[in-house]
Parts: C-alpha cells; structure tokens; sequence
C-alpha cells in the first residue's frame, strides 16, 4: 500500500469534517487571594475557518493525484 493516497484520503477526510465538526477551546480564568484561589473555566465550540478545510481538501486531491500518477 502506497503511503502517498492514503495520506490524501486523510486529508479529504479531515477536510470534509472541519466544516462540520466544531472544535472546542477551554480557558481557565483565576484570581489568588492570600490563600483562596478563585477559579473559573469557560469553554467556547467554534468551527475552524473554512480556509482551513479548502487548504486540506486541496492538499489532499494533490496528494493522491501524485500518489497515484506514480504507478
């Protein structure tokens, strides 16, 4: 099995799910007291931009025509 197309499928595959799938960012907010510390932790789900998929969907097309334009 060649490594070259399977690495394209992959990046059609992430691609593909990175318009749909939200990824999600935690941040941990804190303030120390003498000895209380006070926390608080929020978390946000945003969805990458859809540079992001175009640039691995083309990455992955490029990949497996060069992949497979070896045989």
């Amino acid at each position: 099995m060649k490594v070259l197309p399977v690495l394209g499928v992959l990046l059609l595959i992430l691609g593909a799910l990175s318009f749909v799938i939200p990824v999600s960012h935690r941040e941990n907010h804190g303030v120390s007291i003498g000895d209380t510390k006070l926390t608080l932790q929020t978390e946000n789900r945003e969805k990458l931009p859809p540079a992001v998929g175009v640039i691995l969907i083309g990455g992955g097309v490029l990949s497996l025509v060069v992949g497979l334009r070896k045989n």
